[in-house]
C-alpha cells in the first residue's frame, strides 16, 4: 500500500532559521563559495533537516508523533538549494512494507529533483485507534 505523496519546499531562508535553531553554522549551509570550494555544487541542506523534514511526513502518516516507534535514514546525495526565491523541494514517498498486530513497517523514499536523497530509510509507527 502506497501512502500519500508529501512535497517540503526549502530555501535558503529555511536554512537561515535551521543553522539557528540547531547552532549548525557550517558556511557550506550558507556560503556558495565555501560550499564550491569544498567540491559541493551548492550550498547545501543540513543533513538533520533533511531527515527532520522526512520525519514529519512520518508523523503525518502515522497521526500522531508519539506514534513512530522506530525511524532510520542514511545520507546519500546533498539537497542543493538554489540562491532564489524558489528553493527546491524534496518529495517523500512510502510504502507499507510490512503490517504487524503492533503497526505499519515503512520503506520510505525521498528525492530531490528526482535523485533519491536518502538510502535505507525506513520507520515503524505503531498501530493507532
Amino acid at each position: 500500500m502506497d501512502l500519500p505523496i508529501q512535497t517540503f519546499r526549502i530555501t535558503r531562508a529555511d536554512l537561515v532559521r535551521y543553522a539557528g535553531a540547531s547552532g549548525d553554522f557550517n558556511p557550506i549551509h550558507w556560503s556558495d563559495r565555501s560550499a564550491t570550494n569544498v567540491g559541493l555544487p551548492g550550498v547545501i541542506a543540513h543533513g538533520m533537516f533533511t531527515m527532520a523534514l522526512v520525519g514529519r511526513a512520518v508523523t503525518t502518516w502515522a497521526g500522531a508523533p508519539d506514534a513512530v516507534v522506530d525511524y532510520n535514514v542514511r545520507f546519500t546525495r546533498p539537497v542543493v538549494v538554489p540562491d532564489d526565491s524558489a528553493g527546491t523541494e524534496i518529495v517523500v514517498t512510502a510504502v507499507v512494507r510490512e503490517v504487524t498486530e503492533d503497526g505499519l513497517r515503512l520503506d520510505i523514499t525521498a528525492t530531490c529533483l528526482g535523485e533519491k536523497v536518502l538510502s535505507q530509510a525506513r520507520a515503524t509507527v505503531r498501530a493507532t485507534g
